[in-house]
């Protein structure tokens, strides 16, 4: 877990932002996964099918903020959770465009 003071504030801001994400979407899960050096994504997935993500500096800060929010952790982004995102016609647009040729990315 954290260990100094400004790891500590760090996790229980970014649990104050998984707890405002779960009030904005109806109550939400995520899920942990290390990004390399830039630290550990906590993606979020709202009830209602919102998503979104943070960026923990490092995994145990991630794991004690998902703790403070009381957020449910899967350990992966599997087929059935990944099922709970709603996505429209503005993600597909993006994602198609970055693979064939449309709107880009930047």
């Amino acid at each position: 877990m954290a260990e100094t003071k400004q790891e500590e504030r760090r996790a229980a801001r970014l649990a104050k932002q998984i707890r405002a994400f779960s009030a904005e979407h109806g109550g939400a899960e995520g899920q942990l996964a290390h990004i390399g050096q830039a630290g550990t994504r906590i993606v979020l997935v709202g009830t209602d099918g919102g998503w979104g993500d943070l960026v923990a500096p490092t995994y145990p800060i991630a794991q004690q903020a998902a703790e403070k929010a009381g957020l449910t952790l899967h350990d992966e982004f599997d087929g059935e959770f990944a099922a709970k995102v709603v996505t429209g016609a503005y993600e597909w647009t993006r994602m198609a465009g970055i693979q064939i040729g449309g709107p880009s990315n930047s």
